[in-house]
């Protein structure tokens, strides 16, 4: 059943209640549509040695393995999930995702990781290895 209005302003107590249900019943499945993304790093970008997803899955295991609290790690699993629509800028994808569920240090870290890991390139590809210095 959609609401009564057309433009916003327009909108009745009623109406809004409505959307706020139905918005609280999407939002319930937000782990699950979460957990599809992450599915999908398996088959993204191929030149690496292992696929997207297993490489999230090996940045989480070893953040938990050095007793990581659960925020970090699940900013590790979840640090490369905006690879899926956002390629070129997937880290603020991957923090806008993160953010309502995170502190503020593991957004920060998700939408700045890539910053950090051109240490390892960016001289090969004519970019500056030392932009994390800023």
């Amino acid at each position: 059943m959609p609401v009564s209005f057309a433009r916003m302003v327009d909108g009745t107590a009623d109406d809004y209640a409505l959307l706020d249900r139905q918005e609280t019943a999407y939002a319930a499945g937000t782990a699950d549509r979460v957990l599809d993304q992450l599915r999908l790093l398996d088959e993204g970008v191929s030149g690496y040695q292992i696929s997207r997803l297993g490489h999230s899955l090996q940045t989480a295991t070893r953040a938990h393995r050095v007793g990581a609290d659960i925020d970090m790690v699940v900013t590790a699993l979840l640090h490369d999930i905006g690879d899926v629509l956002a390629l070129h800028n997937h880290g603020e994808v991957a923090a806008a995702i993160l953010a309502p569920f995170v502190r503020d240090e593991c957004v920060w870290i998700a939408r700045h990781h890539g910053v950090f890991q051109m240490a390892y390139y960016a001289h090969h590809l004519g970019g500056d290895p030392d932009a994390r210095a800023r």
